[in-house]
């Protein structure tokens, strides 16, 4: 029977298999990295780095919590990622582990600030006014 344990000093041959296992599930760009040493990346299927580190993933394990985030600096600078901590059975961060955040490239709220302007764009003058039947007046 094998096991595989990521502890505090874990490398980046030891995060490899699981970041890429996640990788494959969700086909996006995957990183982690252990408290005291660096970790990997991952893009499209290959190992692009194996002595990886990043702002949020450092940040997570500083602060031992999720960051739902855009990094300010680094290969992601500008993209949103989501990084969860890894915690040991006593709840301490030993690690942590990032990924592109799809959902979080469609800004939602710069899509309702835009909502009106996008109206209008599309139906012309008067935003899209509706049906007679739906609001009951006649015209």
């Amino acid at each position: 029977m094998s096991e595989h344990r990521i502890f505090a000093d874990s490398d980046s041959c030891d995060l490899y298999p699981v970041a890429m296992a996640i990788h494959r599930i969700v086909r996006l760009p995957v990183t982690a990295r252990t408290k005291n040493k660096k970790g990997v990346r991952i893009e499209e299927g290959h190992l692009i780095d194996n002595d990886y580190t990043g702002p949020v993933l450092e940040e997570s394990i500083h602060i031992n919590a999720l960051l739902n985030t855009v990094p300010e600096n680094g290969p992601y600078k500008g993209v949103p990622v989501i990084v969860a901590p890894i915690r040991d059975d006593n709840g301490e961060a030993i690690g942590s582990i990032g990924v592109v955040d799809f959902a979080g490239v469609f800004d939602l709220a710069t899509l309702m600030e835009h909502q009106s302007v996008i109206l209008k764009q599309v139906c012309g003058k008067d935003p899209c006014p509706l049906p007679t039947e739906l609001t009951g007046s006649k015209r």
